[in-house]
């Protein structure tokens, strides 16, 4: 029997961990703050590259970043910072790797202040996923009016790396808004995890 064909997104086509992270995780909505922290490092480290490439260093950021420990990474010292720079496993960027511990310092503000980054992250989106219907990749904005929003907010208290695109495409990985396109098999499906 001839293995089914499904329609993807078609940026995700390239290598077998670009497809499966289209699969099972890009779109789906994000509550968890560890998960949370995960792509903020991610997102800010792809600043300039692509996706893919950030991608495949994912397992050097886990273990770099204490499986991204938001209170742990808050804590680096200064001698640790020093040996990123010199790790293969991770975009070795000075300011990149200071803003990682930068935004996880400001992470633990925003927890104190909302409960849970979370929380304060969904209230840009009324704690429910935008659900867009894109017919093509051409019209999958870069930004958007509620990551302008949040990036302005965002950098007035403090984060570094996260402007608006980089946001929106955190808001993309995490579900805040849905953009695979419609006629993506996950469409429906990640759809359905937003209600």
């Amino acid at each position: 029997m001839e293995k089914e064909l499904k329609c993807r997104c078609g940026w995700c086509l390239g290598f077998e961990d670009y497809i499966r992270y289209h699969d099972e995780e890009w779109g789906v909505p994000v509550r968890d703050d560890s998960k949370q922290f995960e792509f903020l490092v991610l997102e800010s480290a792809q600043a300039g590259l692509s996706w893919s490439t950030i991608l495949k260093k994912r397992q050097g950021y886990k273990k770099a970043f204490a499986d991204f420990d938001y209170m742990q990474v808050a804590e680096f010292p200064e001698a640790y910072l020093k040996e990123l720079l010199t790790d293969k496993g991770i975009i070795r960027n000075e300011l990149k790797i200071r803003s990682a511990v930068n935004n996880a310092r400001r992470f633990l503000e925003v927890q104190d202040e909302f409960g849970t980054f979370s929380e304060y992250i969904w209230s840009f989106v009324n704690g429910k996923s935008i659900q867009n219907e894109w017919k093509s990749l051409s019209e999958v904005p870069a930004t958007s009016s509620v990551s302008d929003r949040l990036a302005k907010d965002m950098k007035k208290r403090g984060f570094k790396f996260l402007g608006s695109t980089i946001l929106y495409a955190h808001m993309q990985a995490t579900g805040l808004v849905n953009d695979h396109l419609v006629d993506c098999w996950r469409y429906e499906e990640v759809k359905k995890l937003s209600v």
